[in-house]
């Protein structure tokens, strides 16, 4: 009788193995491209020039890389390896001032600074000359309760991810209310309808996001949403349906270290090759994915030594390929290249 338990136990557990073993195989996909070495790295924490506090965007245009130096209230230009050029804006709600600018994007010769604190994206052109401001602080169409990310559209459309209201809205260049993915429901900073993790509705109403960071725009009018706190990354097509997710089983908000999963995902950049490459904030990690998803390979681990990361929160990729991170907690940007 007891070698019969102990025959039924090993069974059991043997079956267990197999099922541990298909759903590793399922759920952690293995690198499909080699990785990437880092090949330059300046800043350290401070008020001077080429120095930050709390680097929280990049954006890159030619050969400059625009960086968004959050609670110095200004936005630094390096060449791409580094040199410093210049730098404009200073802490303040004032035209041409910044309230911890966020994630950058540079479109048809202008900059788009979304606005952490003064809730509004604020446009300059490269030299640092402010030219607009779009939105205000609220609930309403077209207003923003701290705003993360904006992409632009081809004809100036403007997308926001509207990070403490839980949506996403689509303006006219001059700011005009289209439409909206997600919506909040009360007035005031941290409140709203935020995303419940099992979301999969297709209608842009009833799509939902747990404070969305950042969003991205293809060549051909797709759009990427970093969703945030859900730890995963939502794509819509050019009709505002949703096409499909990513982000740990099923994208469900299940976060972890593994590839292809997220621990808060807060910032999207779209390859020349039309790879999607996200900062995974918590996992201390860039990782590269192809455009339906399929998990490509990771950039850093965890650390202060060169090639590693404290919470990279912002990425941004030249048209050569090289991959450009602001690393938060290490107060340093660092350039990618692929092996």
């Amino acid at each position: 009788m007891l070698k019969r338990l102990f025959r039924i136990a090993a069974w059991i557990l043997a079956g267990l193995a197999v099922l541990i073993a298909a759903a590793w195989l399922a759920f952690v996909p293995s690198a499909k491209e080699p990785g990437y070495d880092v090949v330059a790295t300046w800043g350290t924490k401070g008020q001077a020039t080429g120095q930050f506090h709390d680097p929280t965007g990049i954006a890159i245009t030619g050969n400059q890389v625009f960086v968004s130096d959050a609670r110095n209230g200004r936005i630094q230009v390096f060449d791409t390896h580094g040199k410093f050029l210049r730098s404009f804006g200073k802490p303040g709600a004032a035209r041409g001032e910044l309230g911890r600018p966020m994630n950058l994007t540079i479109k048809a010769g202008e900059l788009y600074v979304p606005e952490y604190f003064n809730d509004r994206i604020q446009v300059f052109t490269l030299d640092g000359t402010p030219r607009r401001i779009i939105g205000a602080r609220g609930t309403g169409p077209g207003q923003f309760n701290a705003p993360g990310g904006v992409a632009v559209a081809a004809d100036g459309a403007i997308y926001v991810a509207d990070f403490n209201n839980h949506r996403i809205q689509k303006l006219a260049r001059d700011g005009t209310f289209l439409m909206q993915w997600g919506k909040p429901h009360s007035a005031g900073r941290g409140s709203g309808s935020f995303g419940i993790s099992t979301s999969g509705a297709t209608d842009p109403a009833f799509v939902s996001f747990s404070y969305p960071t950042d969003v991205a725009l293809s060549a051909k009018g797709v759009l990427y949403v970093a969703d945030g706190y859900n730890d995963r990354v939502q794509v819509f097509k050019p009709d505002g349906r949703l096409s499909h997710k990513w982000g740990g089983p099923f994208a469900i908000n299940i976060h972890g270290p593994f590839n292809g999963w997220f621990a808060t995902v807060t910032s999207l950049a779209i390859g020349p090759r039309g790879n999607i490459f996200a900062a995974d904030f918590y996992n201390h990690r860039i990782q590269k994915f192809a455009p339906d998803g399929t998990y490509l390979t990771t950039l850093g681990r965890k650390g202060s030594a060169e090639g590693e990361f404290l919470y990279p929160v912002a990425v941004a990729v030249a048209d050569d390929g090289s991959v450009f991170v602001a690393d938060y907690g290490n107060n340093r940007i660092s350039k990618w290249r692929p092996k």
